[in-house]
C-alpha cells in the first residue's frame, strides 16, 4: 500500500473493518474476527501492485455475510469482478464472490463453510 493510513480508512469504510492498532506505516485491522495488517513498501523488497502492475496477492477471508462484505466494497469502487454465488463443494453449498481493492489486491470473501473438520 502506498498510503497505510489511506487503505484503513478504505478497508473500514468499505468492508466494515475495525482499525486494532496503528504503528504509521503498519497498521492492523480486523475485519469480523479476522485480523489482517496493511504497510506500506520501505525499500525492503517488495512493492504495491498497483506499481508493479499486477496483482500480487490473494487475500481470502470468510466471514458471516460474503454478501454484504462484497456489496460493500463494490459501492466504495472495488473493482467487483466475481459476484458472491453459491458453489458446489464437497462439505456441500458454499457462498463466495470477489472483488479487488483500489490497491490492487485480489479478495475473495466467502462464508464460514470451509472452515469446519470435512471428511
Amino acid at each position: 500500500m502506498p498510503d497505510a493510513a489511506g487503505a484503513s480508512a478504505w478497508y473500514q469504510q468499505a468492508l466494515g473493518a475495525t482499525e486494532l492498532w496503528n504503528l504509521g506505516s503498519v497498521i492492523g485491522l480486523e475485519l469480523q474476527g479476522a485480523p489482517f495488517f496493511v504497510a506500506e513498501p520501505a525499500n525492503n523488497g517488495w512493492q504495491c501492485p498497483t506499481v508493479l502492475g499486477s496483482t500480487t496477492t490473494r487475500i481470502e477471508v470468510f466471514v458471516d455475510d460474503p454478501d454484504a462484505v462484497v456489496g460493500g466494497a463494490a459501492e466504495a469502487g472495488a473493482n467487483y469482478h466475481d459476484p458472491v454465488r453459491d458453489h458446489t463443494a464437497p462439505w456441500g453449498t458454499h457462498r463466495q464472490g470477489g472483488f479487488f481493492d483500489p490497491y490492487g489486491h485480489l479478495w475473495l470473501v466467502g462464508d464460514k463453510s470451509p472452515l469446519r473438520r470435512h471428511r
